[in-house]
């Protein structure tokens, strides 16, 4: 059936597009959600088989509704928050078609909105909300080409160790996903080597409270801006195994082999950065920052929670970042596959021009789009750090329905003269 008319399209029925359609639901705003696949697909399929949430359940969720399935402070499994996230939309009956890609949307000639293009037909939206996250198409650096041999995936195509051919695996980007990856396919028998760039390394916990506590104690959470060249850093942190602290020496002590940056690729042989080691420290400081931050806040509020001198115990230094491999023949070191744990882009070519830069980018404002009526909604940094987290989505849902609704005052305005002009009967 044609969507034929709405007053919001949300599209996009992931995280974002659930939060989205609870505000305006409470607002009584009519709307319609389009998702191309299933609701939570991302969480569904774009993610490995073992793969759980980085923050604990009682942090990383909706206010109206626990993981009735996960402790508290245990980690919820890739299919236990997508069967949460299905379950949150059906307890308001969100306004949800599964199956319906849209594929563009652009601004409506002669009257208020836009015309909306789909797999099921064309339509109209008086407001737009692209809730389609940040995760929209795999990188892959155009490093090794097809010719060179070596089957590549990115980490949105891998589910788990035995889907790789037999022999070694080159995992490049150490944050959440490439450290978690790269360790499990250590445990399955394979050598392993880890390419390492810049990364942020917080507690996993300390002293009795979850990195994520922190964060939201010291205010962190709420930063609007990431530090200066800090756009693009990764955060190493797990939630596998129970939780831990990533350990980049732990790691090479367990036999993966640490390397730098991958930088270039020529004649089968791979040539890395001398910046391993710089990077590691580097994660190293960010750690011990955030213990002595949290020390203070200990110290200032008078808090009882266990002293923890232990989290700041480094192993030595491994001889990898003493001695860094700077270049590595791909077939000697008995490197079969690689995986690209390197991140995505968004894609929003399917919305009209205003609404993006030259580089495809969005422009807004917390949300809301240079283009009037078109709204963003789950992307890094929308309005907080914690913008593209489950529970910080669902506050910036509400403030993007805010912004929606305002503008609805604004078209349901009528001026005496308006009204006058209405009224008048028509002459012949």
């Amino acid at each position: 059936m044609p969507i034929q008319e709405t007053e919001v399209l949300v599209v996009g029925a992931g995280q974002a597009g659930i939060a989205m359609s609870e505000h305006l639901t409470r607002a009584g705003i009519a709307h319609l959600v389009l998702e191309r696949d299933r609701v939570a697909e991302r969480w569904r399929s774009w993610r490995w088989d073992s793969l759980v949430a980085n923050g604990p359940a009682w942090h990383d969720r909706f206010p109206n509704r626990e993981f009735g399935d996960t402790a508290p402070d245990a980690f919820a499994t890739k299919d236990q928050v997508a069967d949460y996230l299905a379950a949150y939309a059906e307890q308001f009956d969100a306004p949800i078609r599964t199956g319906v890609e849209v594929t563009g949307v652009r601004r409506s000639e002669g009257r208020p909105g836009f015309d909306v293009t789909t797999s099921d037909g064309p339509g109209h939206a008086r407001f737009v909300v692209a809730a389609t996250g940040p995760f929209q198409r795999p990188i892959i650096p155009a490093l090794v080409p097809e010719s060179a041999g070596i089957p590549q995936i990115h980490s949105v195509d891998y589910h788990n160790p035995q889907q790789l051919p037999e022999g070694g695996v080159l995992v490049v980007g150490a944050g959440s996903s490439g450290v978690q990856i790269a360790d499990e396919i250590q445990k399955s028998g394979r050598q392993v080597h880890l390419a390492v760039g810049p990364h942020d390394r917080p507690p996993r916990a300390y002293r009795g409270r979850d990195f994520c506590w922190w964060l939201g104690v010291l205010g962190k959470w709420d930063m609007t801006t990431p530090a200066a060249g800090a756009e693009h850093v990764t955060i190493a942190v797990s939630g596998a195994n129970g939780g831990h602290t990533v350990d980049f020496r732990e790691l090479a002590a367990g036999g993966i082999q640490l390397v730098g940056r991958a930088n270039a690729f020529q004649d089968g042989v791979m040539r890395f950065g001398t910046d391993l080691a710089t990077n590691i420290r580097n994660g190293d400081a960010n750690l011990f920052a955030l213990l002595d931050e949290a020390d203070a806040h200990i110290e200032r509020n008078g808090l009882d929670l266990p002293e923890e001198p232990s989290a700041r115990d480094l192993l030595p230094d491994p001889e990898c970042m003493t001695d860094p491999v700077l270049e590595l023949d791909l077939r000697d070191a008995g490197i079969r596959s690689i995986v690209w744990a390197t991140g995505f882009a968004v894609d929003f070519g399917w919305l009209p021009e205003g609404a993006v830069d030259a580089q495809g980018k969005p422009r807004h404002q917390r949300g809301v789009a240079a283009e009037p009526g078109v709204y963003f909604l789950g992307l890094p940094w929308q309005s907080r750090r914690g913008s593209s987290f489950i529970w910080g989505v669902w506050h910036d849902a509400k403030y993007v329905a805010d912004q929606i609704s305002i503008q609805r005052g604004y078209d349901a305005y009528r001026s005496p003269a308006d009204t006058a002009t209405e009224a008048a009967p028509t002459r012949v």
